[in-house]
């Protein structure tokens, strides 16, 4: 005899909590969400974060909620409160330099794959915030704006978001010319100013056009991000030679 599992329908307005309850009854003790922060941002690192949320009430972390639309005084109680909560988390730095080596998709996707690594106790199921995430060793689901459907992708949201943010904001003593502190390193008028005034520092992505072009000698393939950083395309620039792949890109 054949037994296979029944097919289970979750509804994307059925709450925070419902897909990890529904996979852990599928027979997935240990649920684990992904996600990252800084995308879409031209300076500063890419953070990825995985986390696993405790079943029941203890894992029903007040305020949590898609790190995006949490104000920063929320965001850093409710990483205080993950980080107290959790069964394990885990998060991954990914410098600048590296994106402009190997492109930020590949970094993106390979960081999210460290930090599901990282778990201990590992997941027998993980949920990753849009992309698919290959070699796991376990079943894996990419979730279409899986921080705000799924409560541990939501979590790792806010884990990354505070981790990159908190680091932003210690540059901004290196480097203060910049204004990190304020805009964490997404475009914005002051920061496009600031480039104009004093060029790019170490932590700039040269790989993005908005930097590449304020770059001596640059030519090739490179990035385009609009003025908000929510969506890329690639262009061809005379002056410019870093390749790039960026995709949908979050703040």
């Amino acid at each position: 005899m054949i037994l296979t599992r029944r097919r289970a329908v979750v509804r994307r307005d059925a709450g925070l909590w419902a897909l990890e309850g529904t996979l852990r009854r599928q027979g997935f003790p240990v649920v684990a969400g992904a996600d990252e922060a800084g995308r879409g941002a031209c300076a500063g690192p890419l953070v990825t974060a995985a986390c696993v949320l405790p079943d029941g009430p203890r894992g029903q972390v007040p305020e949590l909620a898609d790190s995006k639309l949490l104000t920063p005084l929320a965001r850093e109680r409710v990483y205080a409160e993950v980080v107290r909560r959790a069964v394990t988390w885990a998060v991954i730095v990914v410098p600048a330099k590296d994106i402009d080596r190997r492109g930020l998709h590949v970094c993106n996707v390979q960081g999210l794959r460290r930090a599901l690594a990282a778990l201990s106790p590992a997941p027998a199921y993980a949920l990753t915030d849009g992309f698919p995430v290959a070699g796991l060793g376990v079943p894996g689901l990419a979730v279409w704006k899986g921080d705000q459907v799924a409560a541990c992708i939501a979590a790792a949201s806010v884990l990354a978001k505070v981790t990159r943010d908190r680091i932003m904001t210690a540059l901004h003593d290196t480097y203060p010319a910049y204004d990190f502190a304020a805009h964490k390193g997404y475009v914005t008028d002051g920061h496009s100013a600031a480039l104009d005034t004093h060029g790019p520092c170490a932590e700039h992505r040269f790989s993005y056009i908005n930097i590449a072009r304020r770059t001596p000698g640059h030519r090739g393939l490179v990035a385009v991000w609009d003025s908000v950083g929510d969506n890329a395309s690639v262009t061809e620039d005379a002056d410019t030679s870093l390749p790039a792949d960026a995709e949908e890109a979050d703040q």
